[in-house]
């Protein structure tokens, strides 16, 4: 498949949301809601759950699963309270040691007048920051579609996993083509030149895992899931909390270490 046909495929309508991973992966779950500053944003769900037999956080952004839950979502697009109540969920799991499992799949950040009002920008630089030096093991799987600093305040963390027909991207190719062609309708040139696949990811050690879909048996596929996740929360629970850090700051260092030969 050529890249911006995994990019349709990761944005396909029928695609499972946060939500159907999250109802599927974790049991006893209590969901938690708000930022404790403005009100709570539809876009990013949380709460606490089981995972394995260990207490874990949950963090997923939501599109919605029907035209009215898409709404209410801003169709995946999280304003600057869903990365608030985000970034409150995971100082509470820091606090009662509990791992952190994030989903992704946004299109990027709200962009409307009234996030920019309220510190759109502000909000997902807090988390970046915060995520950096949180003392608790962060597994984020990008489910859908990564797009700009929308999932990036989500994706700061010790393992990136991706599925097969996710992808992540600084800029959507449209955008892209648009900026540097003026005409949108090169959007898949500009998907093959930005390099957004799964597989790209791991190349470059963006991300560690990529992950089969099988959607014609997903609770198969979640059972799948769950053991990965399982097993690597026991690796990064097992070391201690400098060196956690450590590994996760240095694991940033590399990104971006790159020779191409012309």
């Amino acid at each position: 498949m050529q890249a911006y046909d995994r990019l349709k495929a990761a944005r396909a309508q029928d695609r499972p949301t946060s939500r159907a991973y999250i109802e599927a992966l974790f049991h006893e779950r209590t969901e938690l809601h708000g930022d404790r500053r403005f009100g709570d944003d539809a876009a990013i769900i949380g709460g606490i759950g089981e995972l394995g037999g260990r207490t874990v956080t949950f963090i997923g952004i939501e599109r919605g699963r029907d035209l009215k839950e898409r709404i209410a979502c801003h169709f995946g697009s999280p304003m600057p309270e869903g990365y608030r109540k985000a970034l409150r969920l995971m100082k509470q799991a820091e606090k009662f040691k509990r791992p952190v499992v994030c989903f992704v799949d946004t299109s990027g950040a709200y962009c409307g007048e009234d996030a920019e009002e309220r510190g759109q920008g502000l909000a997902i630089a807090e988390n970046l920051m915060e995520m950096m030096g949180l003392a608790t093991p962060i597994i984020t799987v990008v489910i859908g579609e990564g797009g700009s600093g929308g999932a990036l305040g989500l994706s700061v963390a010790d393992r990136l996993f991706m599925l097969e027909n996710a992808v992540f991207s600084v800029i959507s190719p449209e955008g892209c083509a648009s900026i540097l062609w003026k005409d949108a309708k090169k959007a898949p040139d500009a998907a093959e030149c930005l390099h957004i696949t799964a597989y790209d990811m791991k190349q470059f050690g963006v991300a560690e895992q990529v992950i089969p879909e099988e959607f014609e048996n997903f609770h198969k596929m979640c059972v799948k899931m769950e053991a990965q996740l399982v097993e690597e929360i026991n690796v990064l629970c097992r070391k201690n909390t400098a060196q956690l850090l450590e590994e996760r700051y240095q694991r940033f260092r590399r990104l971006g270490d790159w020779n191409e030969s012309y």
